[in-house]
């Protein structure tokens, strides 16, 4: 009898799996991830997302909470470390914008290349939000891109110079100090206002035919001022500071790429035909 029954489980379960098999959607294949080179965009997320850092940071580091919230969305999330001065010290963002942009471009042809996508959409912080939207114009690759969301980039030059502080919030201080000392920071010059990278970017429209733009700023934003800088006042961009929805978030510059309010702000810019509610959070203040 026990024998019997066992066969029977057996049996039962062999048909639950064909079934299961034989019924699998056709995206089953796909899978999400962050910095996994094997995953395939989903058709609900079909543009993989580059994730650029910011300056004095690397991408393992800035985005080590946006990216795992993106993948578990459903996201193939990629990330690198641009514009190192050198490879021995994990610090970017610091050469020229123009050496970087050439590094981002070539890292946005590997993910597509890597995932089979046509296009990827964009996710940068800081001089990485510049990057975002100085790289689809000025190295002409927009028609690859198709959405921009970009966290307190100084679009417009910042009136700040020291824009070197993401290190600090992920305890690289001293190695960005060392990058300093020993190479200078070319990309500091380039992005106050009347920096050359900015003169190159707000020459004529910046916003590109078909991509879709969000940019998201910070009233509490002590690095990138005027905090208006980061904004687009072109069609097709959406400009929005995080207090608009969360007014009592107090959330700082670098706190943008660490803010669960953000996060989803990023989420809904990119999905908005999906969007969720805000559930306001606190970020860091710095």
């Amino acid at each position: 009898m026990r024998h019997r029954l066992r066969r029977t489980v057996a049996v039962l379960l062999a048909a639950f799996l064909l079934t299961a098999t034989l019924t699998a959607p056709a995206g089953a294949a796909t899978s999400a991830g962050f910095d996994d080179w094997t995953c395939k965009p989903s058709a609900a997320h079909p543009n993989p997302l580059v994730l650029l850092h910011g300056l004095g940071g690397n991408g393992p580091g800035n985005y080590s909470y946006l990216g795992p919230f993106l993948a578990a969305k459903g996201y193939c999330a990629f990330t690198l470390t641009y514009g190192q001065a050198t490879p021995e010290i994990p610090v970017g963002g610091t050469v020229s914008i123009e050496q970087s942009s050439h590094e981002i471009a070539a890292f946005v042809q590997r993910v597509r290349q890597a995932t089979g996508a046509a296009k990827v959409d964009i996710v940068g912080h800081s001089e990485g939000g510049f990057q975002s939207v100085y790289g689809p114009k000025v190295r002409g690759y927009a028609g690859q891109v198709g959405t921009v969301v970009a966290l307190a980039p100084p679009t417009h030059g910042t009136t700040f110079g020291g824009l070197v502080s993401v290190g600090d919030y992920l305890g690289l201080r001293p190695l960005v100090d060392q990058v300093l000392r020993q190479f200078g920071c070319p990309a500091c010059d380039e992005l106050i206002v009347g920096g050359s990278a900015v003169a190159k970017l707000t020459r004529g429209p910046i916003a590109q035919p078909g991509v879709k733009y969000t940019m998201i700023a910070s009233r509490f934003d002590a690095l990138v001022t005027p905090h208006e800088t980061s904004f687009i006042r072109e069609p097709g961009v959406t400009n929005e500071y995080v207090q608009d929805t969360c007014p009592l978030d107090t959330v700082g510059h670098v706190g943008l790429a660490f803010d669960p309010t953000v996060a989803q702000l990023v989420a809904n810019a990119l999905d908005p035909a999906h969007a969720q509610p805000v559930v306001c959070a606190f970020g860091p203040p710095l």
